[in-house]
């Protein structure tokens, strides 16, 4: 693997060191080796079984008076780590740069993209990556409880206002948000991956999308609430009850072997006997804006969208799986409601990450 653990999950996943310059992970008969710059080396120094050597052991400095550019030294770097280390022939993550590929495979080495090999290695997730999941979970149910309070206090709220909130929590907490938490509001719900912008008014949704990095671990996690201030109207709490129903229904059924797909079943299930849409009664070719359009959720870990899907292809759960379940409900023109519990599957169930209450009024 070539390139850099913040932005690589798959190296993340073997190398625990959260910097932005790039490495070179090389794996041949069980001997896990890493070259990175010296700099970060003693970082690495008590990681169990991995073998942390400097660049300078591939001849970075003669690479550099040779007055070769960046582009050049990296992938001449690459290709020396592998003839260091003995490997003629490689599997590489799906995203593996296409320049350092190119460039071993006009010199010798065969490369074979499979990206299921490095999806599946890291599904099941370590007590490291567990406990950086938690940490983001409890800094995302604080801040839902401070976004509940304010919606709560009667004093006007913009859905700028409560991000900025949110994301001050998430400080307090030590936790990271690459990108801005969703809180959105009225008609703005039904709408994707809106991220809500205006001022928030009694008697419609607010639908609160938190997914926080724990930055020691490098790990997601992500939850959903949606509130109404004051007495919700009857078709968001009509939507609200579906919602928890399909989430409940799913719970039940959570553990190894099963597949996404049967737990997508299960939820598309519930709102299509409601009389609501689903992907799996559309007609096809046709896009889906109302009912339950997405899919029921995703694995959760190095990336806040990751393997296994629950959708209508879904992988089979394994032991250690992370997973989102967000069923959701929603009409364009009025919103929606979506809730989300993060869950960690077991041999035989499930262990709920998330505990912030469903409540919808405030």
């Amino acid at each position: 693997m070539y390139g850099d653990p913040l932005r690589s999950p798959e190296i993340r996943h073997e190398v625990p060191l959260g910097s932005p310059d790039p490495v070179v992970y090389v794996e041949r008969n069980g001997a896990r080796e890493v070259f990175l710059g010296s700099l970060d080396v003693p970082l690495l120094a008590g990681a169990d079984g991995l073998v942390a050597r400097p660049f300078e052991e591939l001849g970075s400095d003669e690479l550099v008076a040779a007055g070769l550019s960046a582009r050049e030294r990296e992938t001449e770097i690459v290709l020396r780590a592998c003839r260091l280390v003995g490997i003629e022939r490689a599997r590489v993550p799906a995203g593996f740069p296409l320049a350092v590929a190119d460039h071993l495979r006009a010199h010798g080495v065969e490369l074979e993209p499979d990206g299921d090999l490095f999806d599946t290695r890291r599904r099941a997730k370590s007590e490291t990556e567990l406990a950086g999941t938690r940490a983001a979970v409890r800094a995302s149910e604080l801040a839902l409880g401070r976004v509940r309070e304010l919606l709560g206090s009667g004093e006007p709220q913009t859905s700028e206002g409560l991000r900025t909130e949110v994301l001050r929590v998430f400080t307090e907490e030590g936790v990271a948000s690459p990108d801005p938490p969703m809180i959105s509001h009225g008609a703005q719900t039904a709408i994707g991956h809106e991220p809500g912008h205006g001022e928030i008014l009694a008697g419609e949704p607010v639908v609160c999308d938190l997914y926080p990095l724990d930055p020691e671990s490098g790990c997601y996690s992500d939850m959903t609430r949606t509130f109404c201030v004051g007495e919700p109207p009857a078709e968001l709490a009509e939507y609200w009850e579906l919602c928890r129903t399909a989430l409940e229904r799913v719970l039940a059924e959570v553990r190894a072997g099963v597949s996404g797909r049967e737990l997508y079943r299960i939820a598309a299930e519930t709102f299509a006997d409601a009389g609501q849409p689903t992907q799996l009664t559309k007609e096809p070719g046709v896009p889906l804006d109302r009912g339950f359009f997405h899919s029921l959720g995703h694995g959760v870990g190095l990336e806040v969208h990751e393997a296994p899907s629950l959708g209508r292809v879904g992988e089979d759960l394994v032991a250690g799986d992370v997973i989102a379940i967000e069923p959701g409900c929603y009409r364009p023109g009025f919103g929606g409601c979506r809730l989300e519990d993060l869950v960690l599957v077991t041999e035989d169930g499930a262990e709920r990450l998330t505990t912030f209450p469903y409540d919808l009024a405030v």
